[in-house]
């Protein structure tokens, strides 16, 4: 299905050629005055040079084809050439009865749906997710279940850190602890215990205790670097270890995930890249690719466009050791080789840029990846607090992120208490609820590159650009509907009429815009320009609502066609919602 503005420039596409002028300069935007129209073509002033006519002619001529049009009611040349365009009515109503037919309002599947795989989370095992690891699950969520509403087959993976020296450390301290362990006994020969020798809770201590006494003690740092050689190489003993703390791990974060209403496909990490790494090297070296540089085998990368200087890529050490290099290209080896991805999306902090501009010119040019595979970095920048430093604590610590979800559920709790309008335990569901919104809400409406201040009064607001705004304005149109419902009316065969007041005509005009913003948010990857469409739709439908008497018409047929649209703009704003990673409760 065509969006209404393809619908229209289509239109006045067909009117220049009518006029004797080249189609091209038909382009319709909306108008940045909408006081003044909805729709604009400024095509005349640049058709001025070319036909040596003066733009406001143009104008005139091209406008002269369009009066008899059934989309518009007024069109308007205004000097020095601009084409002012009001839609009508019924081809408004008509539209949004369409959309209310189609499944997805009339977005299409991609023509060839591809595999993509979008890289986020990223957090550390043995360590509780924090408010650093927030950005990269919210965007990547988001991210991911807009591009699959496309039809693409979309593979998160959250690329678990699992495989480096903090696991050196843990094994390291954990041995100083407890010697008696079977895992430290190079002469046992038995079955390893099925439960770990520690919690979550002792996890998470052990091993920042761990990494501050080995940076006071150089011995028991060269301890810990060669307990993970030993992992890496195998060792029996240390596996199992390894084992218990993936396990361990993975169950907290899943937990924690969970409360954001994160999902991921795949729960990799860079241990499973690591079969790959001595082929991918042997590979880059025998094929001409790899030099050694000071004992260290890299890839020149740098290329003649290039205004500053781009390092090699590092692809082992002087010593041997891999790093987050090696790791991020036998990553991408095993994609190529399970899934061949048509495009790899990877949501990490924009600080890593030059990371994987070394990787991504690395794979491509030696092969790892084909030439037809998109490698695309999605950088988001700091959540600060409101001092516009980092968001830390009171206590100027790292904040787990339960924590933060913590805070921010209680504060919505107490809200929703001081309304009254639901039982205590509804409450504190309905708190969660809202809680969540009030988060990501508050991350998505930024643009993903740039830094933000978290700021909880201001995110936990029912009034403003927020999340319980939004579902606020959910809630009430559900409470409508229900009315309505409950009054004898059906949800069924319901028809939009054509727009009776100003007020409804500009919420019809919001609602058939999703098919539009869906394309930009679609192709730049952008969840901020959903959210700016739907904060805008909340306040066309909250100002139709004060100016409107809905359930109180008299007029049947007329109380229907409101209540057709308020139900299609529910749907709008719920996949909205769902596509940015949240729902809405029943009630507030």
């Amino acid at each position: 299905m065509k969006t209404l503005l393809e619908m229209i420039t289509i239109e006045m596409r067909g009117a220049f050629a009518k006029a004797g002028y080249d189609e091209d300069l038909a382009k319709v935007t909306l108008s940045n005055r909408p006081d003044l129209c909805e729709y604009q073509c400024n095509g005349a002033m640049a058709g001025a040079r070319r036909y040596k006519k003066a733009p406001i002619m143009i104008a005139q001529d091209v406008a002269g084809h369009l009066q008899d049009s059934a989309y518009f009611e007024a069109v308007d040349v205004v000097n020095p050439g601009f084409i002012n365009l009001k839609l009508s009515k019924k081809s408004v109503a008509a539209y949004l009865n369409d959309m209310s037919e189609e499944e997805k309002f009339g977005v299409e599947n991609e023509e060839k749906p591809q595999t993509i795989m979008v890289d986020y989370g990223g957090p550390n095992v043995a360590k509780p997710l924090h408010v650093g690891h927030l950005r990269s699950a919210i965007i990547g969520e988001s991210v991911k279940r807009i591009l699959r509403y496309k039809g693409n087959q979309v593979i998160g993976d959250i690329h678990l850190g699992d495989w480096g020296y903090q696991m050196g450390l843990i094994i390291t301290e954990l041995k100083k602890r407890q010697p008696q362990l079977p895992y430290f006994d190079e002469s046992f020969q038995g079955e390893y215990p099925t439960e770990a020798p520690f919690t979550i809770s002792e996890l998470e201590e052990i091993y920042p205790t761990a990494s501050a006494y080995a940076k006071e003690n150089e011995d028991y740092r060269e301890e810990a670097l060669h307990a993970t050689y030993l992992l890496q190489s195998g060792h029996r003993g240390y596996r199992a270890i390894w084992d218990h703390i993936m396990h361990v791990s993975v169950t907290d974060l899943k937990k924690n995930y969970e409360k954001l209403n994160v999902e991921f496909d795949l729960w990799k990490g860079e241990s499973d890249a690591q079969k790959y790494i001595p082929d991918m090297v042997q590979r880059l070296k025998s094929d001409g690719y790899a030099r050694y540089d000071e004992g260290a085998l890299v890839v020149d990368v740098q290329e003649d466009s290039d205004k500053k200087e781009v390092p090699p890529c590092m692809i082992l050490k002087s010593d041997g050791a891999a790093l987050y290099d090696t790791t991020d290209l036998a990553t991408l080896v095993e994609r190529e080789k399970d899934y061949h991805p048509h495009q790899v999306i990877y949501v990490v902090d924009k600080r890593q840029e030059l990371h994987f501009t070394q990787v991504f010119r690395c794979a491509k040019k030696t092969g790892i990846v084909s030439p037809d595979t998109k490698l695309k970095f999605l950088g988001f920048g700091t959540m600060n607090g409101k001092d516009g430093k980092p968001f830390k604590t009171r206590e100027g610590g790292v904040m787990r992120l339960e924590n933060l979800i913590r805070e921010i559920d209680d504060e919505m709790y107490k809200k929703i208490m001081d309304n009254r309008t639901v039982e205590a335990e509804e409450a504190k569901r309905t708190s969660q609820i809202v809680g969540l919104a009030a988060i990501k809400y508050g991350d998505l409406s930024n643009q993903a590159s740039k830094d933000y201040v978290f700021d909880v009064d201001r995110f936990t607001s029912f009034e403003g650009n927020t999340g319980p705004y939004i579902l606020y304005t959910i809630v009430r149109i559900k409470s409508i509907l229900n009315k309505y419902q409950e009054a004898g009316g059906s949800l069924e065969d319901l028809v939009v009429l054509p727009a009776e007041n100003e007020y409804e005509k500009s919420l019809m005009l919001q609602v058939l815009k999703f098919n539009d913003v869906f394309d930009a948010v679609y192709e730049e990857a952008a969840p901020h320009k959903l959210c700016a469409y739907i904060y805008e739709l909340a306040n066309e439908f909250n100002k139709f609502y004060h100016e409107t008497k809905i359930l109180s018409e008299e007029d049947e047929k007329k109380r229907s066609g409101y209540i057709a649209l308020l139900l299609l703009s529910r749907r709008v704003l719920e996949t909205c919602i769902d596509l940015l990673g949240f729902e809405a409760p029943e009630r507030m």
